[in-house]
């Protein structure tokens, strides 16, 4: 069988899958990357690069993507509908897929007024629902959102999508994560996990209608490198939901920092065994050297 990526095979093969995200620089330095890539190379069958994350200037998806390509390592491209309209959106799809990307992550993005220009305007042409679903015409029958067709190479993306089992309002979660996976989502990527027991709530509803068998669920993770980190995720990313308890740990603890590595190494080895999750998302923000020990120690290596 034909994989579109390697993302793609190790997740159709019934595998679990590893990705890891990588956080492009506030800057031009293409060693920024480059660095990252050696230290995880080997440790993910994919690589997230985020698209401006928290609505701050970085150096672009695609670029990052690129130098990725050229150490031989797979991207998983993000793209937001904060940035742009359907016209760029699905331009840059279309480049993405000329020069090699195969995995691509459909998001509509944090607002702008989170980031460090707040007085930009958001575009939200379309939402990440709507581009899902442009993607899969594009790939599929070959025609834009316009309904004009595609002359010359239909791109062959994996079509990824996000999902945050916490955000309020909690009751439709499944529901949006239901039309995604309508729209064509081929995998989904969720929001950092620290409650542990809301997440199987969220996974027994997924489950009960059968979603889990429709798409790849790819469960988040991040180590926490600080208290001021847990702190600031807990109370001002929205969405995040760090129970009292893993809080208390990572402030009565002596080293915070192996604190909020073993957590995460318990977090995975839990989450890991719920039915219905097909993969570890690691988000170990400006934190990327701790990636290889977490999979290690979490029975992940060597990859397939």
């Amino acid at each position: 069988m034909n994989y579109r990526s390697n993302l793609e095979r190790v997740l159709s093969k019934g595998k679990l899958a590893v990705t890891a995200e990588i956080g492009p620089p506030k800057g031009s330095d293409p060693d920024k990357i480059t660095r990252k890539g050696e230290i995880t190379k080997g440790c993910a069958d994919a690589f997230n690069v985020t698209d401006n994350q928290t609505a701050v200037v970085r150096m672009s998806s695609m670029a990052c993507s690129c130098i990725l390509l050229k150490m031989g390592l797979e991207p998983v491209m993000q793209i937001t509908c904060r940035d742009r309209n359907r016209i760029a959106l699905q331009s840059d799809v279309l480049g993405a897929s000329a020069i090699g990307i195969k995995n691509i992550l459909c998001i509509t993005g944090d607002h702008q007024s989170f980031g460090n220009h707040p007085e930009s305007k958001g575009v939200y042409d379309i939402d990440s629902i709507q581009f899902i679903q442009t993607i899969k015409n594009m790939r599929g029958i070959g025609v834009f959102q316009s309904g004009d067709k595609i002359l010359s190479g239909k791109p062959d993306i994996f079509i990824g999508a996000a999902a945050n089992p916490f955000a309020d309002p909690y009751e439709f979660r499944v529901d949006r994560l239901e039309k995604k996976i309508e729209a064509g989502a081929d995998f989904i990527q969720t929001q950092s996990i620290f409650n542990v027991n809301k997440f199987n709530i969220w996974m027994d509803e997924v489950r009960s209608r059968g979603l889990d068998r429709k798409v790849h669920i790819i469960a988040g993770v991040t180590p926490l490198k600080s208290l001021k980190m847990a702190d600031r995720m807990r109370f001002h990313i929205p969405g995040v939901d760090i129970p009292e308890h893993v809080a208390n740990r990572m402030k009565n603890s002596g080293d915070p920092k192996r604190e909020g590595y073993e957590i995460a190494l318990e977090l995975i080895n839990d989450i890991k065994k719920i039915k219905g999750v097909h993969g570890l998302h690691i988000t170990a923000l400006f934190w990327e050297d701790v990636i290889p020990s977490l999979v290690r120690e979490s029975g992940f290596l060597p990859r397939p």
